[in-house]
């Protein structure tokens, strides 16, 4: 790689250099580098890149310019039953000639438009690397034939198979194959690797899933979690959209929206017809059988999304080649990871896809098991930009540096390294807006001005149980999977604990560790729930979503234990009492005791292929605002997470699109608890306008769950079709 340092003039230094490249791919660059004083370039002969960093007060903003890749807009791939799934192929230049390995993202979220611009990032980036890279839309998505049945159902992975099939039998590709995705397109990647398809050899799989019931949207220590409704209600959207005329021809897309329509369901009451692990959960879930995955697997995450379980479960379970990679990120890639540091992740990607499909050896094979980010304390806030830390790479895990510490609830709400023997039974009936200061179940850093994570924890454990450990003479660097044993005893047949860590500043700040929930019908197993026998004690076990972070010197560490925790997760039918036999609790600490035998973490700089242009009209926002109202004691949260309107200038597609979430509760009443999810989404062209608006709206009494909706369709501002939903759906120990 050849490093140059431009001249005093970078603005005809640039003009030379954008002159000189060949790409059907380039930037404007020139007006952007002519605010920085000086800039650095690095030319990749190899891959038809042009790196640009451009440095200004020591920020780093990396563009990619690429050059020699083809796009093939559309390409149909024809299945077995007749139907054609849409795909956009991403080519290296003489791939017909020299074939290449394939990467392959399938997921439902429109390749035309959705994700048009994350695509293009990736793929053009993997195929100026060498990689021929396909985005494929899931049937009944964007313009792929067929219908949406639900998430992760067997007929896509079906699917998926004959999609690998088709596409390795290409001449452009050598045969083999990997896979990538975040979040479903991760789920994908696992699910499909599940089926043995003999071409796919290694998958990167991001923000996603070995358990759909115990780690997923849906559920969490058996309890409904909010996101059910709020990630409901975008599938509700999603799968209600129309395909492009532009692709599917001008009379077919009609009958394929209304095709759609018909068979439209409310994925949410699906969702929840389903309160006990069943074999819906079951399926789908690779954690049923490890070892069915044979390809070599990265996972990746950040400790703020909600599938930050998997990553440890999939390294230390798997029987294939496996790596864990874990920042302090929610839910998004890594090179764009918030907060940050963001990491040269695609080039990790490569690294990965270089080893296991073209059989060079670069070493990812001996990269460490896992890649922990280790934060170090910050001071509690709606949202962080950044956290300081440092990277630690750790040879095999389980790791040996890693050893397991006991403290024990005692009397005087104390946590103390020796049990005693006084006997408490402390008792507690949180307030139901409990939780109200925590974060959201799975934060996504978007914007870096989303209001998602934990505030300042003082209020909450105003209705908790709290035991302190002594002001700390010496650092406490968490790593891994705390976990904690109760004796609890609940004055209602159905109640539910959370447990929160937190780190507690010598001000008394405190500051949000980590979390576990516990739906106590649910304490013997998710699958076979059995009521409580009110004021009977029961011995529990809770695992705390996985943490790395340092609490310093002079701090306190916090146990928090509440009975209501509103609104990440639904309340019991009743307002509870918990009582804690501290005689029986304590807590098991993964602390890092020793770096010894650490390996060195390094990435480079986070990087991208710049996407194909998009005028922004109106800017995206993110808005968060929680209310009270006194006489009635009733609060609402909501969410709007707006899209803004934007065109996509190789389409000509004009896009609006906006979410809406509302929780609201009663501080007194769990039936009174309600969540509404409203979503508007609409496409503009001269030649088309389609509109779609629709909402769920979800309640509650002691023995029923109430989910209605509406759906309504517009062409051109007149109603091209509408439904309604109503259902009442049994709690079943929930």
């Amino acid at each position: 790689m050849l490093a140059i340092v431009a001249p005093a003039n970078p603005s005809s230094a640039m003009t030379a250099i954008a002159a000189s490249i060949s790409s059907s791919r380039r930037i404007a660059l020139i007006d952007r580098l002519a605010i920085c004083a000086t800039f650095q370039l690095y030319i990749d002969c190899s891959f038809n890149i042009l790196y640009v960093h451009l440095i200004q007060a020591g920020v780093h903003m990396p563009a990619v310019v690429i050059s020699g890749v083809k796009t093939v807009e559309t390409h149909w791939i024809p299945l077995a039953d007749g139907r054609k799934l849409a795909a956009r192929l991403f080519l290296p230049e003489g791939a017909e000639d020299n074939p290449v390995p394939l990467i392959l993202e399938y997921i439902p979220y429109r390749r035309r438009d959705g994700t048009r611009k994350g695509d293009d990032e990736i793929h053009l980036f993997f195929a100026a690397h060498g990689y021929a890279c396909v985005r494929v839309d899931i049937s009944g998505t964007g313009d792929s034939d067929g219908l949406l049945e639900d998430e992760y159902v067997k007929r896509e992975q079906d699917d998926g198979l004959e999609i690998l099939a088709h596409l390795c039998a290409q001449p452009w590709c050598t045969g083999v194959a990997g896979m990538i995705g975040i979040s479903w397109g991760g789920f994908s990647g696992l699910q499909v690797a599940a089926r043995k398809p003999p071409q796919l050899k290694a998958i990167v799989t991001a923000c996603s899933t070995d358990d759909r019931y115990a780690c997923d949207a849906h559920y969490n220590g058996g309890l409904l979690i909010n996101d059910n409704f709020g990630w409901g209600g975008a599938l509700f959207s999603y799968a209600a959209l129309p395909p492009d005329p532009a692709v599917v021809g001008e009379e077919r897309w009609r009958e394929m929206w209304k095709h759609r329509l018909e068979d439209h369901k409310n994925h949410a009451a699906q969702w929840l017809n389903h309160q006990r692990r069943d074999a819906f959960w079951k399926q789908g879930s690779v954690c049923e059988d490890y070892s069915s995955i044979e390809c070599a697997v990265l996972a990746v995450g950040g400790y703020l999304d909600g599938y930050t379980q998997a990553i440890f479960n999939l390294v230390e379970n798997l029987e294939a080649p496996a790596k864990g990679l874990c920042g302090p990120w929610g839910h998004t890639e890594p090179h764009g990871g918030v907060p940050d540091p963001a990491i040269g992740y695609l080039q990790e990607c490569i690294r990965w896809f270089d080893h296991w499909l073209k059989g060079i050896e670069n070493g990812a094979e001996r990269d460490p098991d896992m890649r922990l980010y280790l934060m170090d304390y910050a001071k509690p806030h709606s949202h962080m930009g950044a956290r300081s830390g440092r990277w630690l790479g750790f040879p095999q895990w389980p790791a040996r540096q890693i050893v397991r510490k006991q403290l024990w609830l005692n009397a005087g709400c104390h946590l103390s390294e020796t049990p005693d023997a006084g006997g408490a039974k402390p008792a507690i009936s949180s307030p139901l807006t409990t939780g109200v200061q925590g974060q959201e179940w799975c934060p996504y850093g978007q914007g870096r001005i989303a209001a998602e994570g934990a505030r300042d924890q003082r209020t909450d454990d105003g209705g908790s149980l709290c035991f302190d450990t002594q002001v700390l003479s010496a650092e406490m660097p968490l790593a891994g999977v705390a976990k904690i044993k109760l004796r609890v005893a609940a004055d209602k047949p159905q109640a539910q604990v959370c447990v929160r860590l937190n780190d507690v500043a010598p001000d008394g700040t405190s500051a949000f560790l980590t979390f576990a929930l516990l739906n106590l019908t649910h304490r013997k197993s998710h699958e076979f729930p059995a009521p409580l026998t009110p004021g009977q004690f029961e011995d529990v076990e809770l695992s705390f979503k996985p943490i790395a972070q340092t609490i310093p010197v002079g701090h306190r560490l916090r146990v928090a234990i509440s009975s209501s925790y509103w609104p990440m997760a639904w309340p019991s039918p009743q307002r509870t009492t918990l009582t804690i036999d501290c005689q029986a609790c304590q807590l098991d600490l993964p602390i890092l005791n020793t770096e010894d035998g650490l390996v060195p973490v390094q990435f480079e700089e986070a990087a991208w292929a710049e996407p194909g242009a998009v005028t922004v009209k109106e800017p995206a926002r993110q808005l968060r605002s929680l209310t009270t109202d006194l006489p009635t004691e009733r609060t609402e949260l909501t969410v709007l997470s707006d899209d803004g309107r934007f065109v996509i200038e190789e389409t000509g597609t004009e896009i609006t699109a906006w979410r809406r979430k509302v929780y609201g509760i009663d501080d007194n009443d769990p039936a009174s608890c309600v969540t509404q999810v409203t979503c508007h989404e609409e496409f503009t062209r001269p030649d088309w306008n389609a509109r779609l608006d629709c909402e769920i709206i979800i309640s509650c009494d002691l023995a029923n769950f109430y989910i209605g909706g509406w759906v309504k369709a517009y062409e051109r501002g007149q109603i091209f079709a509408e439904r309604r939903y109503d259902e009442v759906i049994p709690r079943d120990c929930m």
